[in-house]
């Protein structure tokens, strides 16, 4: 083999491993996967899209759009409560007569919180409390292992990772202890699950159950860096994972979003208006529970971690191709 041929290999492996991180950290800020719920009383022509929200990594956002001109919405529904310093409309400064000027689209979170409230089921901030908060440092760690995955040899491999990992480290305690992350999400997600469900006592007790959660979550992520370090010094084929796993991220989230829709649909809570009997939300699809239409799909976010899987899978090959070789560490 020509002494060329290594060299443009390192380059093919980093470069996918590159794009592959780029994609991570959008699909990161992306929506992943969407859900709407559609009822009789959710008419087409007021509410296109239903009731929408959006997944991502850190939490689920409204999936609603402003209402668009000529809807029923528009013309009969004011879509935001307005504060004091808001203008709607002033017919000597606007001369386009904007009636709708600043109008927002309709909180489809918390819309379907009250949709989930009537047949039992606890709020959507109860779902994934320690994943959410923490994802941007698995974000972080999945970043270096990539980093790391690019360089061909191990000693400058295993400088990298550490150097990587002590910020990552320093960022997740300070963030979460020093900064107060941890109390004010705890504190968040208390005051969020009370919106629905009044029982304080009730509600403190799964707020230390998160406190704690998160200790040992973030107790084993140091631990995992150093797990990484030693593998990758002693170890030639371990250095495959630090690409192997951010490569799955595509699997982790389907399995995580079907664990939380299993918890949602087989805890339900007797304050329901209507009786449901415990089932599986539709992870993939559409369903049907009680007179709403389901609809759960993957969204663009989910698109850009399957280009991350591809990537890294393609540089993994690679990798190990050169490794076998000797051409790499």
């Amino acid at each position: 083999m020509s002494a060329a041929a290594p060299s443009k290999q390192n380059f093919v492996v980093a470069a996918l491993t590159a794009l592959a991180t780029a994609l991570m950290i959008a699909a990161f800020f992306a929506p992943i996967w969407w859900v709407s719920l559609t009822a009789p009383n959710y008419p087409p022509d007021a509410f296109p899209d239903g009731i929408r929200i959006h997944f991502h990594f850190d939490g689920v956002y409204n999936g609603c759009k402003a209402a668009g001109k000529g809807t029923r919405m528009d013309s009969e529904i004011i879509q935001k409560e307005l504060a004091h310093d808001d203008e709607r409309y002033n017919p000597i400064t606007d001369k386009n007569k904007d009636v709708n000027k600043g109008a927002e689209g309709l909180d489809c979170v918390h819309e379907m919180n009250t949709i989930n409230h009537y047949v039992g089921m606890f709020p959507i901030a109860t779902g994934a409390p320690v994943e959410k908060p923490l994802a941007k440092f698995f974000f972080a760690f999945f970043t270096v292992m990539l980093v790391g995955f690019m360089v061909p040899r191990r000693k400058p491999r295993l400088l990298v990772l550490a150097a990587g990992f002590a910020a990552v480290a320093g960022w997740i305690i300070v963030d979460q202890y020093v900064l107060g992350g941890l109390e004010a999400h705890v504190a968040h997600y208390v005051s969020e699950t009370a919106t629905f469900f009044n029982e304080p006592e009730k509600i403190q007790g799964w707020g230390e159950n998160v406190t704690t959660i998160t200790h040992v979550v973030i107790a084993g992520t140091l631990l995992a860096m150093l797990v990484v370090l030693a593998g990758v010094a002693r170890l030639p084929s371990f250095s495959l994972l630090l690409a192997l796993i951010p490569a799955l991220l595509p699997v982790f989230f389907v399995i995580t979003y079907a664990g939380w829709l299993w918890f949602f649909g087989h805890n339900m809570h007797p304050w329901g208006a209507f009786t449901v009997k415990p089932f599986m939300p539709t992870v993939f699809g559409e369903g049907k529970v009680a007179q709403f239409s389901t609809y759960s799909y993957p969204y663009w976010g989910y698109g850009l971690l399957l280009g991350v899987m591809v990537c890294l899978l393609l540089a993994l090959l690679i990798r190990r191709k050169q490794m076998r070789e000797g051409s790499a560490e």
